[in-house]
């Protein structure tokens, strides 16, 4: 395809779309996905033939979002016109239509008087020092499951500890979409038949307030998810009528749930009004106790507990290697310590301390010279949302430590065993091909570091054209791209610029060699327009 001069702008109706996770494709496609166990809210991707290769345009009226810190409170109701969320979940203090605005109290289904408040109470059920939910830094991990507008995340921001806020693109639409634009961290996605895209022993505490999750359904096969991706002695705290409510039907379902997590070595460590919170065992010793025939079994020695791009969630028990550290926190050191200390799954991968503190030293030189670079245009807190699509050992976000600021980092599915290192440095990411389109509404990132991600996906054999429209996609207007690669591939997306409207302003320099060079690269930084109205109906 060549668009070196114009490229279209899509229908406005597509203006929330989401390739990957269109279900009108699902229904063009003829696809009959199971909606029990949601395979509805998995991801789809369209054929080549079947993909738009037309620019999303943003919604009438939209505005350059709110900046963070307010924005955490605030968002323009032009930038998602939808309140109906607002209507439906007036009571539990989700969100207000405040006249141009959507305002976020804090509100949730199970902590109507704010998540700050909910967040003490945790640390207290955990009798953790000073009513601290980190616990001295040793909580960093969260995963959020069915977390409606992400404000309980937003508000373990304050504590130092970045959760992973996860939601399907369901009957409460776009709530993901207003997670982002208020600056937290969050994604697309389901517990449904697939793994999700993180490694084992990535969280240290999972957490599910009135999450609407059958947890019992396929012998516990949600369940069981949660138990791979939950480190030694990791937490799930769980806020659901079952928990607490003396009904018969109620009464069924906690029993069942209490006899299967039993069965799984789970203890109950806490619980208190709406809230029960268990802990994962630290070994294996209870799970060889366990009478023989005993359900969940636990998984085989083949299985690889890190894979997890496209593959299968299955009912057992992840054990525990031989080789693993077995304490609480898997040997890592508290926050923030562990962001810059070598961790101990870096022999899993091959990689030496020597090599790992290199690329953090690498990686903090770049990310100086690209600042530097880009100082005359950057304002005050102009970044929050950062995407890395590549992030090795997530040196590039370590390197951003002090910017109020996060990183998605994002591995291949080649690199895809590095990502372990990413959430042992107490960073969040996802395994991702970037030969399909990413599970993330429109608009949602400031600022797509591509390092040599063209190159990958171009000895792969697919398009980086349409690589270029999707970063359109995700990339909000005034926002950057830094694309670091071979000349002959700057040279090629050069030719795009203009026709993508990245022409805002741009910068093309020849870096410094360093260890990591892959041979000869520049480095090309660029700024989406804000498109108006008059060029939208060109």
């Amino acid at each position: 395809m060549v668009f070196y001069e114009f490229l279209q702008i899509c229908d406005m109706k597509y203006s929330e779309l989401i390739p990957c996770l269109d279900r009108n494709l699902i229904y063009q496609l003829k696809l009959k996905p199971n909606l029990t166990v949601m395979e509805h809210y998995e991801r789809h991707c369209p054929p080549p033939e079947r993909r738009y290769n037309c620019l999303i345009p943003p919604p009438k009226g939209y505005k350059i979002p709110i900046r963070w810190p307010v924005s955490r409170d605030e968002v323009w109701k032009a930038n998602i016109p939808h309140t109906h969320l607002a209507q439906e979940k007036s009571d539990q203090h989700w969100m207000v239509v405040d006249g141009e605005k959507i305002k976020f109290p804090g509100g949730g289904t199970h902590f109507h008087y704010g998540a700050d408040k909910y967040i003490v109470g945790l640390a207290q059920m955990l009798k953790f020092p000073g009513d601290k939910l980190n616990n001295g830094g040793h909580i960093r991990n969260v995963l959020d499951v069915g977390c409606g507008v992400a404000s309980f995340g937003a508000y373990l921001l304050h504590h130092d500890i970045i959760a992973m806020s996860l939601a399907p693109n369901d009957v409460h639409e776009n709530q993901i979409q207003f997670a982002l634009e208020r600056g937290i961290p969050s994604t697309l996605g389901v517990l449904g038949t697939k793994r999700l895209p993180y490694p084992s022993r990535s969280f240290e505490l999972a957490h599910c307030s009135r999450c609407r999750i059958d947890w019992l359904q396929r012998d516990g096969i949600l369940l069981l998810e949660l138990d791979r991706l939950l480190g030694p002695g990791g937490y799930f705290a769980y806020s659901s009528p079952e928990a607490y409510e003396q009904d018969p039907e109620n009464r069924k379902i906690w029993n069942a749930m209490y006899s299967l997590l039993k069965r799984m070595c789970w203890k109950v460590v806490a619980k208190r009004g709406q809230t029960v919170i268990w802990s994962k065992p630290l070994s294996n010793s209870c799970y060889l106790k366990r009478d023989p025939g005993t359900l969940p079994p636990l998984c085989n020695s083949s299985d690889d507990p890190d894979a997890s791009w496209n593959v299968s969630m299955k009912a057992c028990i992840t054990p525990y290697s031989a080789r693993m550290h077995k304490e609480r926190w898997s040997g890592l050191l508290p926050w923030p310590q562990r962001l810059t200390a070598a961790p101990p799954r870096l022999e899993e991968i091959g990689v030496s301390s020597e090599e790992f503190h290199e690329d953090t030293k690498i990686w903090h030189f770049r990310v100086i010279e690209y600042w530097k670079q880009m100082k005359s245009v950057i304002q005050k807190n102009s970044m929050r949302n950062v995407m890395d699509m590549n992030s090795n050992l997530g040196g590039f976000a370590t390197a951003l430590k002090d910017k109020d600021l996060w990183v998605m980092n994002v591995a291949s599915v080649k690199m895809s065993a590095r990502l372990k290192i990413i959430y042992d440095r107490g960073l969040i990411g996802t395994v991702h091909d970037w030969c399909e389109a990413f599970s993330t509404y429109p608009r949602t990132y400031d600022l797509l570091h591509a390092w040599a991600v063209f190159s990958e996906i171009k000895e792969r054999g697919c398009s980086s054209e349409d690589l270029l429209i999707e970063m359109d996609r995700i990339l909000r207007p005034d926002g950057f791209v830094i694309i670091r690669d071979k000349h002959s591939v700057i040279n090629y997306i050069q030719k795009f610029i203009t026709a993508l409207r990245w022409d805002g302003w741009l910068s093309e320099v020849e870096p410094r060699t360093d260890a990591l060079s892959g041979g000869e690269e520049r480095v090309l930084i660029a700024r989406k327009k804000l498109w108006t109205d008059g060029f939208m109906t060109m």
